[in-house]
């Protein structure tokens, strides 16, 4: 696993995270990221591209670009509910794991392994849409 190191194909032309291609997925407790973590490497995923992010990070580096995204023009994204739900979650303490998942394959292969495990929140970007996970308990 790597820190999270942010990169501007991350981000909109706005600033506001859009990982094209990944897996967010956010989690109570450090030691359930870490669990995760482990699950998602023995399915096969590449640990050395699954990125931690703690609280601070989340904050940092993610919900403050994204915090004001509705305002402004029009737009039919969610982008701007979206961080303030990723910095609502990180104030409780929330770490989070950004997964490459670039197809559909890749997004149902992390789902089934982090089967039972403790996610609180997970989302897919895809181009143009943002889709809701849910992790079979």
């Amino acid at each position: 696993m790597k820190a999270f190191a942010p990169q501007s194909k991350m981000f909109t032309f706005n600033g506001v995270f859009y990982p094209t291609g990944h897996v967010f997925l956010m989690f109570p407790t450090i030691d359930d990221a870490l669990d995760a973590e482990r699950k998602l490497i023995a399915a096969g995923c590449d640990g050395g591209q699954i990125c931690l992010l703690t609280p601070k990070d989340i904050h940092d580096k993610i919900a403050a670009g994204g915090m004001h995204a509705d305002e402004g023009l029009p737009s039919p994204g969610t982008e701007g509910a979206t961080a303030r739900h990723y910095e609502e979650l990180a104030r409780e303490g929330h770490h989070a794991l950004l997964v490459p998942a670039p197809s559909a394959k890749d997004t149902e292969r992390v789902m089934r392994a982090l089967k039972g495990t403790n996610v609180s929140f997970a989302q897919k970007y895809r181009h143009f849409v943002i889709e809701d996970l849910e992790v079979q308990h």
